[in-house]
């Protein structure tokens, strides 16, 4: 259990949530955790099974507390609000910065400065672990992202940002084979390739970005706003642009150092993969299990969170990046924040 924003986010199995007074009550195992006043809240995210009485939901509804529902994988099932309100007030908000090209491009532009940032600051922790002989390449590849950031604050239109995101995606991708370790060197990596994977290592990637895509997505409709209205992506029918949006600042801490952790400990190995008829690489059954059981908990590793100043997990910094992004759509900030890991 833990607060932010305005929000009560229930993370232990069984929590009861009652109302006393006019203050939510949390227990856990007939143990009294918090008291939180209502009136600090805006919404209560509960991430694991919890229980809430009905005088308290009817007391979140009727002062305009959304409650969200997740199910144990970080899947969104639900969100119960009272009388339609804030909730369209945002959407219009975000949909109004959608077609305004200069709010859209500070968003983006925003979202890939934590991308690019992010993953700078994994390739320079982990040239502090690697042989010497690379770590030449992964400090370059640092000091190319680095211009890339200083390159961004000068880009005039989206078309701009993109171009260097993916520009910065070649060289970031292209030192991969560096961060290999041992016996995961039997792993081959060419460079990014999807729809479908063609290695493992891409396959690995592939499974990772769409777990956090989904996380990312949950996360986004739990606060009220449309997954598929991005800033950053074209829409697309069909397409969660959005929650690709939010999740480019969380591919290199999340998903990029879960996979490679994975590899070098030899949890995972290029026999657990099989390759489809039409050239596809997959994980097998097994390996599939040992990923997903990793990434659930690699989701409850502590971070700190720069620009709120606190400690949180890492299952909880989608909503939170959720949450900051619905108050810059509001003007309740000046610019959206992107998640930044020092």
């Amino acid at each position: 259990m833990t607060t932010a924003l305005n929000t009560l986010f229930i993370t232990v199995e069984g929590t009861r949530l009652n109302k006393e007074g006019e203050r939510v009550v949390v227990t856990i195992q007939d143990e009294k955790k918090a008291e939180v006043p209502l009136r600090h809240l805006r919404s209560v995210v509960c991430l694991a099974r919890a229980w809430m009485t009905p005088e308290l939901l009817e007391s979140c509804v009727e002062a305009g507390i959304h409650v969200s529902f997740f199910g144990m994988t970080g899947r969104f099932l639900a969100r119960v609000e009272g009388m339609p309100g804030g909730n369209v007030l945002l959407r219009r908000a975000q949909f109004r910065v959608a077609d305004d090209g200069v709010r859209t491009l500070a968003i983006a532009r925003a979202m890939v400065v934590g991308k690019l940032g992010n993953a700078r600051q994994f390739l320079l922790h982990a040239r502090r672990d690697a042989v010497e002989e690379r770590k030449a390449a992964l400090e370059e590849a640092a000091h190319r992202l680095s211009g890339h950031l200083r390159a961004l604050e000068r880009t005039e239109d989206l078309e701009q940002v993109r171009g260097l995101e993916g520009i910065a995606a070649r060289d970031y991708f292209e030192v991969f084979p560096g961060l290999l370790k041992g016996d995961a060197r039997r792993f081959v990596f060419d460079g990014r390739n999807r729809r479908p994977p063609r290695d493992p290592l891409n396959a690995l990637l592939s499974f990772g970005y769409a777990l956090l895509a989904q996380d990312c997505a949950g996360a986004l409709a739990g606060v009220g706003l449309d997954p598929a209205v991005g800033f950053l992506h074209e829409d697309r029918p069909g397409r969660l642009s959005l929650a690709l949006d939010l999740m480019e600042e969380l591919r290199a801490p999340v998903v990029d150092r879960l996979v490679f952790s994975l590899v070098n400990r030899g949890q995972l190995k290029p026999e657990d993969f099989k390759t489809e008829a039409a050239g596809a690489v997959m994980l097998k059954d097994d390996a599939r299990k040992t990923f997903l059981v990793a990434y659930q908990g690699a989701k409850q590793a502590e971070v700190q969170h720069v620009f709120l100043g606190q400690q949180t997990s890492w299952g909880l910094v989608p909503h939170l990046q959720a949450l900051l992004l619905a108050r810059a759509l509001r003007g309740e900030l000046d610019g959206y924040p992107p998640f930044a890991v020092r």
